[in-house]
């Protein structure tokens, strides 16, 4: 089946997006994760009977019947084109452009690790260069309903600019908490956009309980807190474009970052609910996850077999900064979707990492940090170890710019052995004398 990526939506925008329905009528309420138990919607993330996480849960009769492939049509090229899928009531009215990346056909990096139709969801074109964009966009969106006035964020990198650069579009204040040692360009990053940037001498970790504590005392939205059940919806909208890109199917196999586990796991959401409301067929898609070595904790409780127990990290020791959660949440939940759809949970090392981000730039021209470089070399080591199939379809998630850990591609290269060329002067005869027949 020959397959193209579908161009953005042209049509102008109608007069009105919002559904038939009334407002906030697709959304049916919270729900534990754990035990079931149903929540109201509010600023909760936690289940008041056993402490375990709370999800959104949607009425699917509603988004069944104002998600349709005809209303989608007439709908801009943002994220809120799949409303009734999201947790927000309607679209917001201030918010940055985001969503609607490119789906892009990788056939020079597929015929290099041996994969033979292979896609390259490309995220690091979003507002501030990472799918980060899309989780905080639906979780400010809901911070404006629930009427917070400040916005704040427990970061590795990437969330930190996505959640300052959402508040400065919707008006409200930001405060990004990151661990000291982060790099010096996603610090600059954020402060670019007006946020007040928190060092902390810790690991995300070591934040996140600080945020609890924080969000707690000043009332503030906490997007990966108290608002994590809306953010973590936001990740799903990678699933809808990729369905709609390939022509309303799904892929064989899906290759996604692990930090949190949270995006793993809510794209096969994400396509679990266009099946359940008849956007596309229902199939079984392969999830493949990726984590760099120095940690792994998913990656190495996946690979000790069933029952095995995550083990948090408590120093972690990788190049990949947006990637280095010692404790995540979802990692049972990612463990759980790698085994029941075939997949795996690759742990990769930092100069693979960094070799695959080389790779990437030099045969498609994208240029991810390391975050996909871990997402590519994950799929070449499933593609090796037999998960990834002659003839699977397979799309890889790149979820940031590599403009934001420029020296990460030069990790492992002995420039010593290769410095860079003196500048030649002026003129053609110097260039020949030293590129001449190149």
């Amino acid at each position: 089946m020959t397959t193209a990526t579908l161009a953005p939506t042209t049509q102008p925008t109608p007069t009105s997006t919002v559904p038939a329905s009334p407002p906030g009528a697709h959304i049916a309420g919270l729900r534990c994760r754990a035990c079931g138990r149903p929540e109201e919607i509010g600023p909760n993330f936690v289940c008041a009977a056993c402490f375990g996480p709370l999800e959104v849960v949607y009425d699917y009769d509603v988004a069944r019947v104002g998600l349709t492939r005809e209303a989608l049509a007439t709908r801009p090229s943002t994220i809120w084109r799949y409303l009734e899928l999201l947790p927000v009531d309607a679209p917001p009215s201030r918010g940055l452009a985001v969503g609607s990346t490119a789906l892009a056909p990788a056939d020079r990096l597929a015929a290099d690790l041996g994969i033979d139709r292979l896609w390259l969801k490309d995220d690091t074109r979003n507002p501030t260069l990472s799918f980060k964009d899309r989780v905080v966009a639906v979780a400010v969106a809901r911070a404006v309903q629930f009427g917070f006035d400040t916005v704040a964020c427990a970061s590795t990198g990437n969330l930190a600019g996505a959640t300052a650069a959402a508040a400065a579009a919707a008006g409200l204040r930001a405060f990004v908490f990151v661990p000291s040692d982060l790099e010096p360009a996603k610090i600059d990053h954020a402060l670019s956009y007006g946020a007040t940037v928190v060092r902390v001498d810790g690991t995300y970790d070591d934040i996140n309980r600080l945020g609890l504590e924080i969000a707690d005392e000043e009332g503030w939205a906490f997007v990966n807190v108290n608002l994590r059940p809306f953010y973590a919806e936001g990740s799903k909208t990678l699933a809808f474009e990729i369905a709609e890109q390939l022509g309303w199917r799904l892929p064989d196999v899906v290759v996604g970052p692990i930090a949190s586990g949270s995006l793993f796991t809510k794209v096969a959401k994400g396509f679990d609910e266009l099946a359940t409301i008849g956007l596309v067929e229902r199939r079984d898609v392969r999830f493949v996850g990726g984590q760099p070595a120095g940690c792994s904790p998913v990656a190495t409780a996946f690979a000790a077999g069933d029952g095995a127990e995550i083990i948090p990290v408590r120093v972690p020791d990788t190049i990949v900064r947006s990637l280095a959660i010692g404790s995540p949440a979802d990692g049972p939940y990612a463990i759980d979707l790698a085994r029941r759809t075939g997949g795996s949970i690759e742990a990769v090392d930092d100069a693979d990492t960094a070799a695959a981000i080389r790779r990437v730039a030099a045969t498609e021209g994208i240029f991810v940090e390391t975050a996909g470089g871990v997402t590519v070399s994950a799929a070449a080591q499933a593609r090796t170890a037999g998960i990834i199939r002659d003839g699977d379809e397979v799309v890889a998630l790149l979820t940031g710019n590599g403009v934001k850990t420029p020296d990460a591609r030069r990790f492992g290269v002995d420039e010593e052995a290769a410095p860079p060329a003196e500048p030649i002067a002026a003129t053609y005869s110097a260039f020949s004398a030293r590129y001449g027949g190149a």
